[in-house]
């Protein structure tokens, strides 16, 4: 993207730090983030376990074999067609499709709606919203008493679905096509965790109700429950896919965002509004800065800015315009020690990174501040 100048103008992420807990579909994610210009951590809360040489997936599938069902809901693509490819694998993938040809199959969504007919079967209804609950209000309204209903999981648990099909009467037949584990490797998770504690995030990502739980236990077993919890109220944005997926969160007091189609897409859109929404915007020295996460946009140039440089400028920003002590920068800086010569030094660094070194004005034997517009001071001088 170029302006009229031909510089490239930045992305609407650029200069955040995203971090990305998904372990499916983690790629795709992380690639749509990045091309809008996030930096992005990835930790993976989960590893999927196929289940296609499990036990239980084999019997529930001669149990609809023997057995079939009245009605098949599919929730994943990739769990449906798991199902499928582990029945032809046990030498029961005819069968069991002759089955489900004589059942009223309906798709969660388009991708799921893909996989049904790539089967070789025909979905009866989609829902146009793409969620469980449509999906439930439907067969509440048809009418589900005695009838036989086959639920394709998806590694995570569908609250109150099942249980309200069984109390209006259905059989539900669960099909477990995979399950979520903690991950093989927990040092990228640990990583995350930690970036997310120390703010070194701006916003974190779940796209699974166990993702979310997965980070949440890991906290706790390290001690870093409560940081976590008040890292997710103030400071980094917990964005989730859905509202089943932000259940563990809301459990425990942390307010989400959420897109209004439970797709990955629009939770990226979603992240483009937020996040620059909470950004500062300062007229400063004739020019106009917006601080984000690791990074400065200068009148729309992006400046990235060293962590020292960014605690002082984030110390300097909350009072714009006003003097502040090298004292008070001193505690800001992270690992500083007493001497107040490194406050010079990131000072030194900040003003060579922004390219407009009459930003910060040094205020000789008293500190620092930023060079706030006149028209702005009225603005900000009660800040």
């Amino acid at each position: 993207m170029y302006d009229e100048e031909r510089r490239p103008v930045p992305g609407p992420l650029a200069g955040f730090t995203v971090g990305v807990t998904a372990a499916r579909r983690a790629d795709e994610l992380g690639a749509s983030l990045r091309r809008r210009g996030a930096a992005v951590l990835h930790g993976p809360a989960l590893r999927t376990v196929p289940l296609a040489d499990d036990g239980q997936l084999l019997a529930v599938t001669r149990q609809l074999i023997d057995q079939a069902p009245d009605i098949v809901v599919g929730t994943t693509a990739v769990g449906f067609r798991g199902w499928v490819e582990a029945a032809h694998g046990w030498g029961l993938g005819e069968p069991l499709l002759d089955r489900l040809r004589g059942a009223a199959v309906l798709a969660r969504g388009p991708k799921v709606k893909g996989a049904v007919r790539a089967a070789g079967l025909t979905e009866e209804w989609s829902p146009s919203g793409e969620s469980m609950a449509e999906v439930l209000d439907r067969l509440l309204d048809e009418g589900v008493g005695g009838r036989r209903i086959a639920v394709q999981l998806h590694g995570e648990p569908l609250p109150g679905f099942v249980e309200a099909l069984r109390a209006a009467g259905a059989e539900v037949v669960a099909v477990p096509v995979y399950r979520w584990m903690p991950p093989a490797d927990i040092a990228p998770l640990d990583r995350l965790l930690d970036a997310t504690v120390s703010r070194g995030l701006d916003a974190v990502t779940f796209t699974s109700a166990p993702a979310a739980a997965s980070l949440l236990s890991r906290a706790g077993e390290r001690g870093l429950l409560p940081e976590l919890l008040a890292a997710l109220r103030h400071g980094v944005l917990p964005a989730c896919v859905g509202p089943v997926t932000a259940l563990p969160l809301q459990a425990q007091g942390v307010d989400t965002v959420q897109p209004e189609r439970f797709r990955l897409g629009p939770l990226v859109q979603l992240l483009c509004r937020e996040l620059p929404g909470r950004a500062r915007s300062l007229p400063i020295a004739g020019h106009r800065v917006e601080i984000r996460g690791h990074a400065v946009l200068v009148d729309g140039d992006l400046k990235p800015v060293p962590p020292a440089g960014m605690s002082l400028l984030r110390a300097l920003s909350r009072r714009p315009g006003w003097v502040v002590a090298r004292a008070e920068l001193l505690r800001a800086l992270p690992g500083a020690g007493r001497d107040e010569h490194a406050v010079e030094s990131a000072m030194a660094r900040l003003r060579t990174a922004l390219g407009a070194p009459r930003l910060i004005q040094t205020v000789v034997k008293r500190g620092y501040r930023l060079a706030l517009d006149p028209a702005a001071d009225a603005k900000y001088a009660d800040v």
